[in-house]
């Protein structure tokens, strides 16, 4: 088991790394934020924290990058919820074990729509849940997508800032442990979907 725990951080490092020094590296940044704010389940926080540690001084462009793929990203989750559920909504849903928290966010938005989509955009709560469902129980796409731009602007542009201000201290730190903040970084993950599980049922 450890073996394994192990290995999952070494393929996480090689991955980010790699990405992280391609010539290629906006496009990747922008195509994980757009398919994590859908179905994907790795946030493109650790992706672009990697490039900025590497070319803070653009810190600007690349946490405007993240956010804008990040709300096309919760466009089309919407449209997985509205036109494709049964095809790939429920599928996605089901592979998060979130069937019963779909409920709760259906409550969630008849209170406040604004509100929830913000909460899913800004702090670790599986944001494509929240994004499908809003396609799925139709509510208003321009509130939906407003919600993003918000949350999603403020949670880039703030990480990105703490790195470029903190980043020359921080640097060595990260890659010499990098497999304890990989930890960190998946139980961060992980308590996310455990909120959106059993907490706001």
């Amino acid at each position: 088991m450890k073996f394994f725990i192990l290995r999952i951080w070494d393929v996480l490092r090689a991955w980010t790394l790699k990405w992280a020094h391609s010539p290629h590296m906006a496009a990747a940044l922008f195509f994980i934020a757009l398919i994590e704010a859908s179905f994907f389940p790795i946030p493109p926080d650790i992706l672009m924290v990697a490039i900025l540690l590497i070319n803070a001084e653009r810190w600007w462009f690349y946490a405007g990058l993240t956010a804008i793929g990040s709300v096309f990203g919760a466009m089309l989750g919407y449209a997985i919820g509205l036109v494709f559920y049964e095809f790939a909504g429920r599928y996605i849903i089901n592979v998060y074990g979130l069937q019963g928290a779909v409920n709760a966010i259906a409550l969630k938005y008849s209170k406040h729509v604004f509100l929830t989509v913000f909460t899913g955009a800004f702090t670790p709560i599986p944001f494509k849940v929240i994004t499908i469902a809003a396609g799925l129980f139709k509510v208003s796409f321009w509130q939906m997508v407003f919600a993003a731009i918000v949350g999603r602007s403020m949670r880039y542009f703030i990480v990105a800032f703490a790195v470029r201000v903190f980043g020359k201290k921080i640097n060595h730190l990260v890659v010499k442990y990098f497999n304890i903040i990989s930890i960190l970084f998946v139980a961060l993950l992980v308590g996310g979907f455990l909120v959106l599980k059993y907490f706001l049922r």
